[in-house]
């Protein structure tokens, strides 16, 4: 219903003859003369629709579809009654906004209509603004590019507004707000601005070191803020996958023997039936994995076959691709039925697997695991509690509930270790392409410390300056550009 109310705006707005040409940017430079029009709201039947206009036919076009009325007043909400421009027909009475730029989010002029948000509504809306001469449907992203060609927006902070968009957890809000608040690119900024004060001390060396009125100690200086930014770098890429983490979610394996109650820890986790419980064992064959949004942190929450040696070549492939997926994890839940831990199985499971990640799982750049040892309700009945030598772990039932508070606490705490927290600390590194672009400036300064030239040390600060240039947008390729607001929807 709603691609079909698109497509009659596009045509409207099409008429006879093209009203513009679509560039290999996907979107139309600014100061071409296009205006653009889009549903901004969420599709579907809603109370309001939010439909939103850019460029300098915006005036011309509120003027039209509220005729006889004059603009109202900039950044007011008036109620005006909204006709259709060919047939003078009524199509709904709305609050309009008039944003004139370049006070405005594209920073070019801007209207938004909140028309009642029913399809018959909002297609004659959007069919009235394709007959304005001079509008045409946007494309998908293209005000938030406006913004961006128009200063309003860094790349970053682009960035960061298509996250919040897509964002499913409060930790991914929360980070995403604070990219769209512009601290990574302020970040960015100073370090390019250490880096051009670097860069002019060393250019005046070469320019001016025999003369006598050249300050002394100014290569010196630019050495040690070359220094301190090497330092900086450093710390931000040793953390550059914490943040994507957080943008894409971790990957949480539950794993331990047949029977300890995994597929039942997956079914509570994720507050679904995911997978089969039995109590035969190895019900489990495959991998089976499904998104959820523990404690806040996005992760993709992954149940395995129980780790022993199959019994059939089915069970047998899926004991391999459960210690496949186990190493591809970021956090472990090791779990082990509490009232069998005298087992061969629970005590080989203990020595190989818990042994040897629990060993290093606190490092910066491993795994990291939680022993979960789960039916606590059966040992006041069939067996002793755990040993003084059982390693760290956390009691729990399944079937009761009972000790599952202390373990989603500790899955808070061990997601923060893993995504990072986005409510402190440093802006993190959430996709690849910021990766990218401060190991280059890394690179660079190291470049910068080996040359024995000055001319040379003075061209790998321009490439490492040009690096955290192109990270918020300066200097970038149509190519990058696309990608980036190719994840927006057609109303943003």
């Amino acid at each position: 219903m709603w691609r079909g109310l698109w497509t009659l705006a596009a045509q409207a707005a099409r008429g006879p003859r093209r009203l513009c040409t679509r560039r290999s940017s996907g979107a139309l430079a600014p100061g071409s003369g296009a205006t653009i029009f889009a549903l901004s709201s969420g599709q579907g039947r809603c109370g309001v629709a939010v439909i939103r206009t850019s460029g300098p036919a915006s005036s011309q076009a509120l003027r039209i579809l509220t005729a006889p009325r004059d603009l109202p007043p900039a950044r007011h909400a008036s109620l005006r009654l909204l006709s259709d421009p060919r047939s003078g027909e009524p199509l709904d009475r709305a609050l309009v906004l008039w944003f004139p730029g370049p006070k405005s989010f594209t920073g070019e002029d801007c209207v938004e209509f909140h028309v009642h948000g029913g399809p018959a509504v909002v297609s004659g809306v959007l069919q009235a603004l394709g007959s304005v001469p001079g509008l045409r449907p946007a494309e998908a992203g293209e005000f938030t590019r406006r913004a961006f060609a128009h200063g309003k927006l860094n790349l970053t902070e682009v960035e960061g507004l298509a996250d919040l968009i897509h964002a499913e957890t409060e930790a991914q809000r929360r980070q995403a707000l604070r990219q769209l608040d512009g601290e990574l690119g302020h970040l960015c900024r100073g370090w390019a601005e250490t880096l051009t004060k670097a860069l002019a001390h060393v250019e005046a060396y070469i320019d001016f070191g025999e003369d006598d009125n050249l300050e002394e100690g100014v290569l010196e200086q630019a050495d040690i803020e070359v220094r301190a930014l090497q330092v900086a770098l450093g710390a931000h890429l040793r953390d550059a996958r914490r943040g994507q983490r957080l943008r894409s979610g971790a990957h949480v394996v539950v794993t331990g023997p047949p029977n300890a109650g995994k597929s039942s820890l997956v079914n509570l986790l994720s507050r679904k039936p995911v997978s089969i419980v039995s109590p035969e064992p190895g019900t489990t064959r495959d991998v089976l994995e499904t998104p959820v949004d523990l404690a806040g942190f996005p992760v993709l929450l992954s149940d395995t076959a129980g780790l022993r040696e199959g019994v059939g070549p089915v069970e047998q492939e899926g004991v391999r691709r459960a210690r496949e997926r186990l190493e591809q994890a970021d956090l472990i839940l090791a779990m082990l039925d509490a009232s069998d831990l005298a087992s061969p199985s629970s005590c080989n499971f203990l020595a190989t697997v818990v042994a040897s990640v629990g060993a290093q799982s606190h490092s910066d750049s491993s795994q990291r695991l939680l022993l979960v040892l789960n039916k606590s309700d059966l040992l006041s009945t069939e067996g002793p509690g755990p040993g003084p030598d059982m390693p760290p772990h956390l009691l729990l039932s399944c079937v009761t509930g009972e000790g599952l508070d202390g373990l989603l606490e500790a899955l808070r705490e061990e997601l923060a270790a893993v995504c990072g927290d986005p409510s402190t600390g440093p802006p993190l590194l959430t996709r690849a392409r910021h990766q990218h672009h401060l190991q280059g400036c890394l690179d660079a300064l190291g470049h910068y410390k080996q040359s024995k030239d000055l001319a040379l040390a003075a061209e790998a600060l321009r490439v490492a300056r040009g690096h955290l240039t192109r990270l918020t947008g300066g200097g970038g390729t149509e190519e990058i550009l696309d990608i980036i607001f190719r994840d927006f929807c057609v109303g943003k």
